[in-house]
């Protein structure tokens, strides 16, 4: 195996790892208000997250920016606490463009979040690996595919569930959402720095 398939495969993991489910549960939640037909919504707000926590990734993974990883830990159920509260205020026939822009520039602060808790696991990984560039890339790029297949499945469960079976599409938004708020809730509390 070479050194891009190793990092990615461990990328991949990583991201679906149940043992790590807050980032798959922010993925969930930051996805819950769309439906199918709004891809392109999802397209941008997933791919702001994708910046925010490619970027610190990079810069806490070559050591450029250290931040305390218990407050990060803390952080992490605390982006899904707020996105979660957002989606429950969330009303489709009264949303402008700039509660959009809003809401994209919020998933690219929390990526950035997200991003600082990749780190602390990738450094983990990387031990006395000599080159960091290549298992960064292959590390960020398993991350990515992992995060757009549970995208994929998400919005195809939003379809099943809210065309097929015909539940309320506000109703599936606050039943995840309010699931949402909840686990972060517990999360938090178990996190809290002290």
């Amino acid at each position: 195996m070479s050194l891009f398939e190793l990092y990615f495969t461990l990328g991949l993991l990583h991201i679906a790892d149940l043992k790590g489910y807050d980032h798959i549960l922010f993925i969930l939640i930051l996805c819950a208000v769309y439906t199918l037909k709004e891809w392109k919504r999802v397209l941008i707000l997933v791919t702001a997250f994708t910046i925010g926590h490619s970027l610190t990734l990079a810069l806490a993974t070559l050591n450029l920016v250290k931040v305390d990883g218990d407050l990060i830990e803390f952080l992490i159920p605390l982006t899904i606490f707020v996105t979660a509260v957002v989606n429950v205020m969330y009303r489709r026939q009264k949303v402008t463009a700039l509660q959009h822009y809003l809401k994209y520039g919020a998933a690219l602060f929390f990526g950035l979040i997200h991003g600082l808790g990749f780190s602390n696991y990738l450094r983990s990984l990387l031990g006395s690996e000599r080159g960091l560039v290549l298992p960064l890339f292959s590390f960020n790029v398993g991350i990515e595919v992992g995060q757009i297949i549970i995208v994929v499945i998400i919005m195809l469960v939003i379809k099943v569930v809210v065309d097929i079976l015909r539940l309320p599409a506000r109703e599936w938004h606050l039943l995840l959402s309010g699931a949402g708020l909840g686990i972060s809730l517990v999360l938090m509390v178990e996190r809290f720095p002290v």
